[in-house]
């Protein structure tokens, strides 16, 4: 495990990616960097830790390399030291995983997020290269266990193979099964980070260190204030905020995540959410009435504490 100081306590937020309408952009669509920047130093300003760029929420596999890199750049300008900035580094191949991360390691990240090889169903001999060629790049890795999306499973024995690369410092676990929170910490020697919101509560009082989230985007102070409380030992009154936020939470764990915390942060109006690109459209009008219902009885609540 790497020695190099890397704090992962606390909340860092998978950022979504606003866009502005333009019909010479690819879809019609062009980042908007003034308000993404705008919206990761609102997220520091309420507490979490730091910022994720370039993770699916941020839809990452839809833009240019011109525009992955400078979302990069945006959020290190914006956050300024105040946190840390984990980018997504993923690729199909490590050669793909290391230049994003040679680029992150130039632009300022502090980490990186690396999933397993994507698209391709890699075997273990393969997961493991791709591991290793971005260790060689020098910066704190954060593995990101999805098997429902990469179709590999970095289950606890594979996770403490890579976590002896000495810059393999974390794992964002996805897997959906709480039982692998301490399975991890008995057989490898990384912190272990809740990757789901709908399991937030029971992923930090296992044993999680940190949270790496989707939902604060729309709601960073209480995310915030739930991952206090549970750190603090506070654990019923952590359960009772928890249990107001996890129905909205739950959409995280959904095909249609990323349209949800868009439209939660809209509903919320605290930053800008706004469209996807392809290959997400808009959300179906049964979905959109239900993310509105979470959203705004989630809203409801907070006002009324």
């Amino acid at each position: 495990m790497s020695t190099t100081p890397f704090d992962l306590g606390g909340v860092v937020v998978a950022t979504t990616l606003p866009f502005t309408e333009d019909e010479s952009a690819p879809a019609g669509l062009t980042v908007d960097y003034d308000r993404y920047a705008e919206h990761c130093s609102f997220l520091i300003d309420n507490g979490c830790r730091g910022v994720g760029p370039n993770g699916s929420l941020g839809e990452y596999s839809s833009l240019t390399d011109e525009e992955r890199r400078r979302v990069v750049q945006v959020a290190v300008e914006a956050v300024g030291g105040r946190g840390i900035v984990v980018a997504g580094v993923h690729g199909v191949g490590w050669h793909q995983a290391q230049h994003w991360a040679h680029l992150a390691a130039e632009d300022g990240a502090d980490g990186v997020l690396l999933l397993p090889p994507t698209i391709y169903r890699a075997n273990r001999s393969e997961v493991v290269e791709h591991y290793a060629r971005v260790n060689e790049v020098g910066l704190p890795i954060m593995a990101y266990n999805n098997p429902f999306d990469t179709k590999v499973d970095l289950t606890p024995d594979l996770v403490a193979e890579i976590a002896q690369l000495e810059n393999v410092v974390a794992i964002k676990e996805f897997s959906g099964d709480i039982r692998r929170v301490l399975e991890i910490k008995e057989v490898a020697d990384i912190d272990v980070i809740a990757g789901a919101d709908d399991l937030l509560f029971e992923s930090l009082v296992a044993g999680a260190v940190g949270w790496f989230a989707g939902y604060p985007n729309a709601f960073p102070r209480e995310a915030v204030e739930i991952y206090t409380l549970v750190r603090e030992g506070r654990i019923a009154e952590a359960r009772e905020l928890y249990s107001h936020l996890v129905a909205v939470f739950r959409w995280d764990s959904r095909t249609e995540f990323v349209q949800a915390i868009k439209l939660s942060i809209d509903i919320a109006g605290h930053s800008k959410g706004g469209r996807t690109r392809p290959p997400r459209g808009p959300l179906s009008p049964e979905h959109e009435a239900q993310v509105r219902k979470d959203t705004e009885k989630a809203l409801s609540y907070l006002a009324s504490r």
